[in-house]
């Protein structure tokens, strides 16, 4: 077996075990759809939404009363999410796929977290404001 061989062996198996590792993190939070969660956040003062976006896509469109760390900014910044730490935290981006990440930081650090599935797009094309 050549180097070259080697090393894009080694890239493959790198490629599935982050493939592995991201389905696992997936499968342990809970996905809400924009109804759902909007029909938590009505029945329920327990609940509230993060937006991990950056700023310049929450000058676009937010969800009303959502708070707003962005998700490079999670890790310094999980002290101010501390006074919540007995709420779920619903974390939303523009998609869905970042705040999987954000829902999964947020677990780590014993927090109730769970995720909206397709993020704002999903909740803007179900009529939610």
């Amino acid at each position: 077996m050549s180097i070259f061989q080697i090393i894009l062996l080694a890239l493959f198996v790198l490629v599935i075990i982050v493939q592995i590792n991201k389905y696992i993190v997936r499968r342990s939070l809970i996905h809400y759809t924009a109804s759902e969660a909007t029909d938590k956040i009505k029945s329920s003062r327990s609940t509230i939404l993060l937006d991990v976006r950056t700023a310049q896509e929450r000058k676009v469109a937010m969800i009303k009363g959502s708070l707003h760390i962005p998700l490079h900014e999670i890790k310094g910044r999980i002290g101010e999410l501390e006074k919540f730490k007995d709420k779920e935290i619903i974390c939303y981006c523009r998609t869905g796929n970042r705040s999987v990440t954000a829902a999964s930081k947020l677990k780590k650090h014993g927090f109730n977290s769970a995720n909206l599935l397709g993020g704002i797009n999903s909740w803007k094309a179900n009529g939610f404001k």
